[in-house]
C-alpha cells in the first residue's frame, strides 16, 4: 500500500498550483512567484519524474488586465476573465520552461471531455504523448464553454480527474495552508497538522473548510473531495504548503510535508473496481484460445490478431465483453477502436493497422489497463 515511505518511488506527478500562489492579492500573474514553481517543476523533470500541471490563475490574470478588483459573479463575465487572463497564464509558462530547456503544451478540458469515452482516450491518448515527448502539460479547465459555474468546475477537481485520466502515481494539491488540521489553525492555536490518514476517514469531512483567500473557488473541501476522487483509481494525494521552501524537491525525497491522503485500495486494485463500475457492454469479441489465455493466465493486453469476431455496434472508448470460442464471457474492458474499425483489423497484426485503417492510434485493441477479467 502507498504510504509517505514510498513516494520517493513515484515517478508521474499531477501538480495543481492554486491562485493564491500565483499572483499577489489577485492582482494577476506574479512572474516572481510562477518562476520558482516552474525552476521546481523542471527539476522534478530532470530527477526524472514525469510532471503534468494543473495551474489557476486565469481567472485572476484576466481580472487584473480588465481593471476588476472582485471576482466576477455572472457565468459570462468568469468566462470572459478566464480567456482573457488564459492569454497571459500560458506565455508565462512557457517563457520560465523555455528558459530551463523545457517545453510546454496548453490542455482545455471541460468535464464532457473526461465523460464521453471516445473524448476521454483521446485525451489520455494526447497527453500520453506528451509526457512521452519529455513536454509539460499545463492544462486548465475550458471555462469559456463551460455550462456550469466555474467553482463547480474547481481546478482540484480536475487536477484528481486528471489523475485518474493519465493513472498518475501522486497528486499533489498545492495551496496556501501547511497542509490538513484537525480542527480549523485560523481559530484553534491548538489544531494540530494530520500528517497522513486515508480518504474514507470520517473526520475529513469534518476539519475540511471553505477559501479562505476569497480568489480560488474552494478550501480544503474541494482538496478531499479530489483526493476521493483520485483514489478511484489508487492515486494517493498530497495536499502540500507551497508556501515552503522547495516543497517538491522535498516531497519527492520523502519528507513530512503537508498531508498524504492514502487510497483504501492498491493502484491496480481501485482501477479495476472502478472500471467494473463503468462496464454497460455495448458489443463483443469472440478470442481464440491464445488470446483466451494470454489475458487470463498472463494478463496481457488483448490483440486484434487474436479476435476471430465481432459483434454488435460500439464506439471507441465503450465496453466490450471478450468471449471464448464457447461463448464463455472471460473479460471486459473499453475497447480502442469502433465496430467497424474492429472488423477491418481483428485477426491482423497491429503492424498492419496503418495499412488498414489509414492509422495507427493504439497497437491493443484493449490495454491491460482497461481489462477486467471475469
Amino acid at each position: 500500500m502507498i504510504s509517505r515511505d514510498n513516494i520517493p518511488n513515484t515517478r508521474r506527478w499531477v501538480v495543481k498550483i492554486g491562485s493564491a500562489l500565483l499572483t499577489r492579492d489577485g492582482q494577476g500573474l506574479e512572474r516572481a512567484m510562477l518562476e520558482p514553481w516552474v525552476a521546481q517543476m523542471s527539476a522534478r523533470r530532470q530527477a526524472g519524474h514525469e510532471i503534468v500541471l494543473v495551474s489557476s490563475g486565469a481567472v485572476a490574470e484576466g481580472m487584473a488586465r480588465m481593471g476588476w478588483r472582485r471576482r466576477p459573479q455572472t457565468l459570462h463575465e468568469l468566462q470572459a476573465a478566464a480567456a482573457i487572463g488564459q492569454m497571459g497564464l500560458v506565455r508565462a509558462y512557457e517563457a520560465c520552461f523555455q528558459a530551463h530547456g523545457l517545453h510546454t503544451a496548453q490542455v482545455l478540458l471541460t468535464h464532457d471531455d473526461l465523460s464521453n469515452r471516445s473524448r476521454y482516450l483521446n485525451a489520455r491518448s494526447t497527453l500520453r504523448t506528451l509526457i512521452k515527448l519529455g513536454v509539460i502539460p499545463v492544462i486548465n479547465e475550458n471555462d469559456t464553454v463551460a455550462t456550469d459555474e466555474l467553482r463547480f468546475g474547481d481546478n482540484d477537481t480536475l487536477a484528481a480527474l486528471v489523475a485518474n485520466l493519465i493513472e498518475a502515481d501522486l497528486l499533489i494539491l498545492l495551496t496556501d495552508q501547511d497542509g490538513l488540521f484537525d480542527q480549523d489553525p485560523r481559530h484553534n492555536s491548538d489544531a494540530q497538522l494530520i500528517p497522513q490518514t486515508r480518504v474514507n476517514d470520517p473526520l475529513l469531512d469534518a476539519v475540511a473548510g471553505g477559501s479562505v483567500t476569497g480568489l480560488g473557488t474552494g478550501g480544503m473541501v474541494t482538496k478531499v473531495r479530489a483526493a476521493r476522487l483520485a483514489a478511484r483509481s489508487g492515486t494517493p494525494t498530497i495536499i502540500a504548503p507551497g508556501r515552503g521552501e522547495q516543497v517538491l524537491s522535498r516531497i519527492g525525497a520523502g519528507d513530512a510535508v503537508g498531508t498524504v491522503l492514502i487510497p483504501a485500495q492498491e493502484a491496480q486494485a481501485a482501477r479495476k473496481q472502478w472500471l467494473a463500475g463503468q462496464l454497460q457492454a455495448r458489443g463483443r469479441l469472440v478470442l481464440d484460445a491464445g488470446a483466451v489465455r494470454a489475458v487470463r493466465e498472463q494478463g496481457t493486453s488483448l490483440l486484434a490478431v487474436g479476435v476471430k469476431a465481432v459483434q454488435g455496434r460500439f464506439n471507441r472508448g465503450e465496453v466490450v465483453i471478450c468471449l471464448d470460442e464457447l461463448g464463455q464471457e472471460i473479460a471486459r474492458g473499453l475497447v480502442n477502436y469502433d465496430a467497424d474499425e474492429a472488423e477491418r483489423i481483428c485477426g491482423q497484426p497491429s503492424s498492419s493497422f496503418q495499412t488498414i485503417l489509414g492509422y495507427l492510434d493504439d497497437e491493443e485493441l484493449i490495454h491491460r489497463d482497461n481489462l477486467v477479467l471475469m
